[in-house]
């Protein structure tokens, strides 16, 4: 079995964790491959390396992400775009998609014998359609338009199907998968969901009102975005809070499930919502 280790760089735990990770499998007879920029810090350990992600995910049959919530999603579009199953050991502050913590990297072993289940997670496919032209961004947590950093309160309106049904006026719109759930949404006021259903979440950004909410959008659903602002500014749509799109007055944005699905790799058959208490209790300062 060709195991694909990601590991975020920055951080000496990590890299630490990883190289326990690395060994543990090589020592099941797994091989083992990681990124070119890893290999000044795992010398010593038999190690293929390749110099892109896709081309890790090309070749291996499973990935290992060894960081923060962070590096899962920035691993999971390449995961879901190969259709390869990932885990992830969380190195992070809270791991909300981590399956692993540091002191149970043993039962990684388990990933070659094949003694594990798979949660299949819904993605977000975001459309921007911006002079007659259209480019996909896939979305693991969330999409969120909102005002950029001169802009004043903005008016968005939203379309469902086809059929415009409500306009709000907010900071934002923020679309979230149920895996997002526990994100940016969570702290926008938005419900804890799931993360196995398969249904759109749409939480506004500081609305200008009483009575907006939070609503839920069945999976199906194909939801569009469109936005007044001055000429002079803009919104900027943010995937993930890694890519960022300015957004001007005669742009779309469709919002839908997107036609892939991530494989989240499971060792430990933990209740999702006792897991999220101890978890949200451990950020409490």
């Amino acid at each position: 079995m060709k195991t694909a280790i990601l590991v975020n760089l920055t951080k000496e735990p990590a890299i630490s964790c990883a190289k326990k990770v690395a060994i543990l499998l090589l020592d099941k007879n797994a091989e083992i491959c990681m990124l070119s920029e890893c290999m000044s810090f795992f010398k010593g350990i038999h190690i293929t390396y390749y110099d892109k992600i896709d081309e890790i995910f090309k070749n291996c049959d499973i990935a290992v992400t060894v960081g923060g919530d962070g590096t899962i999603i920035h691993a999971a579009k390449y995961a879901a775009n190969a259709e390869k199953p990932l885990i992830g050991v969380n190195v992070g502050r809270l791991g909300f998609a981590a399956d692993v913590e540091p002191d149970e990297i043993d039962s990684l072993g388990r990933l070659v014998s094949g003694d594990y289940t798979t949660q299949e997670r819904i993605l977000l496919d975001v459309e921007v359609i911006k002079n007659n032209e259209s480019r996909h961004y896939l979305a693991v947590n969330d999409a969120v338009i909102a005002r950029g950093q001169l802009s004043k309160i903005i008016d968005l309106h939203l379309s469902l199907d086809g059929e415009e049904i409500s306009k709000y006026r907010a900071d934002g719109l923020l679309f979230s998968t149920p895996t997002g759930s526990t994100a940016y949404s969570l702290s926008a006021g938005g419900p804890i969901l799931s993360p196995q259903m398969e249904c759109i979440l749409l939480t506004p950004v500081c609305p200008h009102s009483l009575f907006s909410r939070s609503v839920l959008f069945d999976g199906k659903s194909e939801l569009s975005v469109s936005v007044k602002i001055p000429s002079e500014c803009c919104c900027v749509l943010t995937v993930d809070g890694e890519e960022n799109v300015d957004i001007l007055a005669d742009d779309r944005v469709i919002i839908k499930k997107s036609d892939l699905k991530l494989q989240l790799i499971s060792l430990h058959n933990r209740n999702f919502y006792k897991l999220l208490n101890e978890k949200l209790k451990e950020r409490e300062i």
